[in-house]
């Protein structure tokens, strides 16, 4: 028998190696129900550029961890959990122990029950105050923040509580407010959208439908095969793709997590799923995200600019808010941040998040900009670094964000250190986007009374 030839075994080598380096991670693909995580390698360093400090910043999160959100548990995990235990019938004929992936269904029990809907979990609670302390650490010349802002729901408040308690040192000289989440309240609320006619919380979901169907199809194949006699649905799919996330954060483990019971193709697959709902939603894909998330950016943009000297009302060093899911990746669409078409020339969101295949090269990846936590964060930096200064003794003024503490890079606005915007760049920019999303209450199609386009809350 003829040995094989180096290269061949070279080949075999480097090809096994490269196999064996691939690695997955379920819970960084799980969209809008992901725990919170942060890039393990940020594509620019988090750390204050060369020569700045970061003399004020401002953040805004939504609520940590949850048992299920309500349409979730009641779509998808709710009639799922519910067809199991119907499988389990004396008279039923589906038998679970047939399939090696899936017998631990034949007793499983769910995590969740209907009274726990929304609620915070005890993960959630320790994510935010971990979130808190990691935040006190980040700005240690910080003075202690006199207030936070919350909406009123019972997972953001509690959010809220944890992370304070992370954050501070004397919890009692920290105020937190509760923000109203009328339905008419204009853009001055941490809910807008449901201000807002022209939102609507369904957008986006036929869309991502279609890509549901495709994904699941090979799934539903392989299942129906396993375990013949259940009535497999592409919501079924989707329901243990969530319970991969809840189990977790519930539970600190889940079956469904298990790349033998989903490949990461698979994974991938529920992932875009998400990323078109979002996209269509709260995304590039709504006309109407940037109007909602404008008044965010704007009074930040006030915040943060203001003259300590003069300020209105009294400055804080810091200003972090919690809200729920919606309101993040509509700042995100306000700020340009994560935009597929930027760079394409024709700039077209509609090409760039087709339904019937994925984009694996898209900038929407819900997963990394809409986990349970999700943070942005507006920095306001005095900087005497290397060419940027007139001479020896000149301080400049920059801003930057940051999403999950990963910099990100403001569209025409980076001609400060570290990639960083100028005061006047920033101004600029305020402004441009206000010229694009502003008028909230003419183009949400406001018609009750004393609506408003501006986000006060701060300043009351």
């Amino acid at each position: 028998m003829p040995f094989p030839s180096t290269s061949s075994l070279v080949f075999a080598t480097l090809t096994a190696g490269a196999v064996a380096k691939y690695t997955f991670n379920p819970l960084h693909h799980l969209a809008g129900v992901a725990p919170y995580f942060e890039p393990e390698t940020p594509s620019f360093d988090p750390a204050p550029p060369q020569g700045c400090n970061v003399t004020r910043a401002a953040y805004l999160v939504r609520h940590a961890a949850i048992y299920a959100n309500d349409f979730d548990y009641e779509e998808y995990i709710e009639p799922f959990v519910e067809k199991i235990k119907a499988s389990r019938l004396s008279n039923s004929t589906v038998d679970w122990s047939c399939s090696n992936t899936l017998s631990f269904l034949s007793t499983w029990q769910s995590p969740i029950s209907e009274s726990e809907e929304e609620k915070l979990t005890k993960v959630g609670q320790l994510e935010a105050f971990k979130l808190g302390n990691d935040v006190g650490e980040r700005y240690p010349s910080f003075a202690q923040p006199a207030k936070v802002w919350t909406s009123t729901a019972e997972r953001t408040v509690k959010s809220a509580d944890s992370f304070i308690s992370g954050l501070v040192t004397q919890a009692n000289d920290t105020s937190l407010i509760q923000v109203s989440e009328g339905e008419e309240e204009g853009a001055d609320s941490l809910t807008p959208y449901e201000a807002c006619p022209a939102y609507s919380s369904s957008r986006g979901s036929s869309q991502s439908q279609t890509y549901q169907k495709i994904f699941t199809a090979p799934i539903l194949s392989r299942f129906r095969a396993e375990v013949p006699h259940f009535n497999w649905t592409a919501n079924d799919i989707s329901g243990m793709f969530e319970l991969c996330g809840y189990e977790t954060v519930i539970r600190g483990s889940s079956p469904f997590c298990s790349l033998d019971l989903f490949t990461a193709n698979e994974w991938l697959g529920f992932e875009y799923t998400n990323d078109i709902m979002y996209f269509q939603n709260t995304g590039y894909g709504n006309p109407i995200s940037g109007v909602v998330g404008y008044p965010w950016v704007n009074a930040t943009a006030g915040l943060l600019m203001a003259d300590t000297a003069n300020p209105t009302g009294k400055q804080q060093d810091l200003y972090v808010s919690f809200t729920h899911r919606e309101l993040p990746p509509t700042v995100l669409v306000a700020l340009g941040l994560f935009n597929n078409s930027a760079f394409s020339g024709a700039n077209d969101v509609n090409t760039t998040m087709p339904n019937d295949e994925i984009n694996p090269y898209r900038a929407w990846v819900s997963s990394n900009i809409l986990p349970f936590l999700t943070n942005i964060a507006v920095e306001k930096m005095e900087c005497d670094s290397y060419g940027y200064q007139d001479n020896a003794t000149t301080i400049g003024e920059y801003y930057r964000v940051l999403i999950n503490q990963s910099p990100q890079l403001l569209p025409g606005c980076v001609d400060g250190p570290g990639f960083s915007c100028s005061r006047s760049g920033f101004e600029s920019f305020v402004q441009e986007r206000g010229e694009k999303f502003g008028d909230f209450s003419s183009k949400c199609g406001v018609e009750y009374e004393n609506s408003t386009d501006v986000l006060g809350i701060y300043t009351q």
